[in-house]
This record gives C-alpha cells, structure tokens and sequence, in this order.
C-alpha cells in the first residue's frame, strides 16, 4: 500500500499537472467499494469547479476545490488503496481496465483514477474546515513533539509508529527504515524510549521520508507516480523486504519477526 512519500509524489504530480485547471464533467463507474461518498454528490461536487491546489494528508490525496472567484470548502479525497493511480492522460489514450473515474478538464485532458483491486476510496468533503487527517503530521512535527506522542504507551514503537491516530501517513516500509537508522529494535515499548532515542528516531524518520520523497518513492508493487513512472526508494532500503539477507551496516543476517500483525525486518546487532 502507498505510504507517505508515495501519496506525496503523486499529489506533487498531480498538483503540477492540472492546477488551476476547471472540472467539466465527471465519469464514474459505478462500482460501490470505490466510492465512500455516493457517486452523485461527488459528481455534483467536483463538475464545474476548478482545481485550486492537490496536496497530501496522512496517506490520502486532497483536492482543494473553488467555484468561481471565490474558494469553496469542497474537497476531493482520494485513497490510493494498495494499486490505486491517479494518471493525467490525453483522452485519445484508451481507458485503462479498472478505471473507475475519470475528470474530463477544460484543456481536454483527462484525470483517470484506476484500481485493479478497488481497495482505494474516493470521497469528498463539504464542511468547513476541511480533511485534516486523523494524526500529527511526522513530516513537519518538532522533535519535542515527536516525544510527547509516545509518552506512556505500552505500544511496541513499531506498531505505534504504525498507528495513524498518532501519526499519519507512516507504514511498514518507513516504520522499518527509520527505526534501523535510529538503531532501535522494533519490540521496544514506545513508552519506555529514552529521550536520546526519541530524537533519533525523530531525525531518522523526516530523513527517511524526505530521502524517499525526493526519490519518488518506493516501488515495491503497482505503486507509479501521476506519469506512470516507478519509485526509486526502494534501492535504499536497509532492510525492508531484505530478511535473511546480510546487513548492509554489518553482515549481521537480519531477522523477520511480526509486530502489530505487520511483518518487521532489524538487524539484531544495529536495532537494540
């Protein structure tokens, strides 16, 4: 499933791609699982509207709406799912199977949303206000409240790096990467962090995520940004995805266990 530096690049995608752009008319396809509004009101919602700006929240994709001169307080939301693309195509280029909708904009273009596994959502928001996500964004949280997240939690920091009530937007790749550059073994009870570990692992995790941003990614599946082109992150992992394999830091074979019901990778000797 996308995580946080890959919703990113889409949204930056997307965003570069089609502000300022007006919404004509809206397809959709029909197919429940996908939609999380009904598929009227989000037609009603985005056509005739024009896109003022696409960023990310936590792991969704947010598309600021204005109506006329002046800014609504509607939203599109998109959930990417775990093989959900949001592509920017000339309308002469075939839909794709699995689409499920598709933005027809004023300069011809097409905004396409494909989901062979229709795990993603589409929604969108009306109130004031708008999406702010369900936790603290790790991209831009200080260090000092970084450590307050996790004071007397009896979670094992893996899973609470992984709770989205906490922090949005972190998975299993990300969880697993900063906490091997921070040198903590992921069993450890968030609670019990010294401060010391804490602000490593604080460094660790907005390091990795912007490395992994400014690589678009990690392509570990389906995931491609908003041009169909592949992540790069995934060259850099330490460990994710590598059990059993030497440590890249000091030939320690890494070990696999289950935290949070999510498969972890460390290296038993750097992670302590």
């Amino acid at each position: 499933m996308p995580e946080l530096p890959e919703v990113e690049t889409v949204a930056n995608g997307v965003d570069a791609r089609v502000r300022g752009q007006r919404i004509v008319s809206v397809w959709t396809s029909g197919k429940p699982q996908t939609f999380k509004s009904p598929e009227t009101e989000i037609v009603d919602t985005l056509t005739g509207t024009r896109i003022d700006r696409v960023r990310r929240v936590g792991k969704s994709i947010v598309m600021d709406l204005a109506r006329g001169k002046a800014r609504s307080h509607a939203q599109f939301l998109v959930h990417l799912g775990m093989t959900g693309r949001l592509l920017v195509s000339q309308p002469g280029v075939p839909l794709p199977p699995h689409t499920h909708a598709v933005l027809s904009l004023a300069d011809h273009r097409e905004l396409r949303f494909v989901d062979p596994r229709r795990f993603g959502r589409l929604s969108v928001v009306t109130e004031a206000g708008g999406y702010t996500g369900p936790g603290v964004e790790p991209t831009t949280v200080t260090a000092g409240d970084f450590a307050k997240l996790f004071k007397g939690r009896k979670l094992a920091i893996k899973a609470a790096l992984l709770n989205q009530s906490i922090l949005h937007g972190v998975g299993n790749i990300y969880a697993d990467e900063s906490l091997f550059r921070a040198g903590i073994r992921p069993r450890k009870q968030a609670g019990k962090l010294t401060r010391a570990e804490l602000l490593r692992l604080h460094t660790a995790l907005q390091q990795v995520l912007a490395h992994a941003i400014k690589l678009g990614g990690s392509s570990v599946s389906d995931y491609v940004d908003a041009d169909g082109i592949r992540g790069f992150f995934q060259l850099e992992h330490k460990v994710y995805g590598r059990a059993g394999e030497e440590c890249k830091d000091c030939a320690t074979p890494l070990k696999k266990i289950i935290v949070g019901g999510r498969t972890t990778v460390y290296c038993p000797k750097c992670q302590r």
